[in-house]
């Protein structure tokens, strides 16, 4: 196809826009709505997959968990019970590893805060160590860590981050203050500030305490004890995860035959369960994007019916005067495709103005992907010679001697 054949086309293209902008802008818009859905959700998934890689990035990529169950996944395999509970001398064993540097223990459990007139219910409460914020992506802002007495000592003292800190003091330093948690008084000794992501934006009330403490004072279930392991710099991820395997086995006294009754999760699993999740977000995507697509591709076919009917002389004309078959087919086929561009390149901008929003009034950090954009272009110009074929065809195959009779 000739240069000055695409520009022509194009042209020739817009003429129609203009000469009949509300039949256009309908068979445009159903464009528009496919490709924006594509650019927005691609943007958001890609904003949320950014946020798992910086959490994972701030806890450790090489860093696994030791737990009852493999709890990664979409579901738990078999029931919650159906191994032992991790016990506190697996993970002291687990701590004396050469290839691992060092552990922390983790129960999670909620419970409600109450100072005052203030009253918080199911609050998280996450059971750690000493130490817990080399494993997250947070920082302690005022006050100081939880000491290594007082996790031995199951002492009765909280973390509390900065959102739930002011829900319950206001304006008040809460340092050295008393919170009552499900009945019973606890000191306050820190404040934490979360990183801000789109975690962190779904739960803002987090409180930090000992595991022990939850275990003697507020009588968590200890079935739901895990273990974060952090290797050696001079350990791979594989050579830590065969010892703390080989040391579970041996302590349970697990025969060769029988299987593992306990779980080692990776962090990179996690990004495989999203990755799996979103893979159903993608196909509803997909078909509403669809949907679009096949209305605005109507449309498309409608508008070009009605440009080869009234071009009909002018397409005799140009056969009469040598054009080809091939050169016509061509012609009406690049003039569906522009028009499937511009409903696209019109889809991208509201897209990318939808990520945008999304960015700027959320945690999430939504950004358009090169692939979606270029996904988006492709899928255009694919639905233009689809459904553009068929007036391109009618065109080409007029005869030329009816086609100059045509009033």
């Amino acid at each position: 196809m000739r240069i000055e054949s695409v520009y022509e086309g194009a042209g020739l293209a817009l003429d129609q826009l203009r000469a009949n902008k509300f039949r256009s802008g309908l068979t445009i818009l159903g464009i528009v709505v496919g490709v924006a859905t594509v650019m927005a959700m691609s943007a958001m998934i890609q904003g949320i997959r950014t946020s798992i890689m910086s959490e994972m990035e701030a806890v450790g990529p090489r860093n696994f968990i030791v737990s009852r169950n493999d709890f990664s996944g979409l579901q738990v395999s078999g029931p919650i019970r159906q191994n032992p509970k991790i016990e506190i001398f697996e993970a002291r064993r687990i701590r004396q590893l050469p290839a691992i540097r060092r552990v922390m223990i983790g129960l999670d459990m909620s419970g409600e805060f109450v100072n005052g007139r203030s009253r918080l219910a199911a609050v998280p409460i996450a059971g750690r160590e000493n130490g817990w914020a080399q494993y997250t992506n947070a920082a302690i802002v005022a006050g100081h860590d939880m000491l290594p007495g007082d996790v031995s000592a199951g002492a009765a003292v909280v973390l509390l981050s900065t959102h739930l800190a002011e829900a319950l003091f206001g304006p008040l330093d809460p340092i050295g203050r008393t919170v009552n948690v499900n009945g019973r008084s606890f000191e306050v000794i820190g404040v934490v500030r979360m990183s801000d992501n789109v975690f962190s934006a779904v739960q803002r009330n987090v409180a930090i305490m000992p595991y022990s403490t939850l275990l003697r004072r507020l009588g968590a279930w200890d079935g739901g004890l895990v273990v974060f392991a952090e290797p050696t710099a001079l350990a791979t991820q594989d050579e830590a995860m065969d010892q703390v395997t080989t040391l579970m086995r041996t302590l349970r006294r697990l025969r060769p035959v029988e299987e593992n009754n306990f779980a080692l999760v990776r962090q990179e699993q996690f990004l495989e369960t999203f990755n799996r999740i979103t893979g159903v977000f993608f196909m509803v995507m997909i078909a509403l994007s669809s949907v679009g697509l096949m209305v605005g591709g109507v449309g498309v076919i409608a508008i070009m019916m009605i440009a080869v009917t009234e071009r009909t002389r002018e397409i005799g004309i140009r056969k009469a005067i040598g054009a080809t078959r091939r050169e016509i087919l061509w012609q009406f086929l690049f003039e569906a495709v522009t028009l499937t561009c511009i409903g696209a390149a019109l889809g991208m901008m509201v897209g990318a103005g939808l990520a945008f929003l999304v960015a700027a009034l959320t945690p999430i950090p939504a950004a358009v992907p090169l692939g979606a954009i270029v996904a988006a272009l492709v899928m255009a110009a694919v639905a233009g010679v689809v459904f553009g074929m068929w007036p391109a065809w009618r065109a080409a195959r007029m005869d030329p001697v009816e086609a100059l009779r045509y009033e």
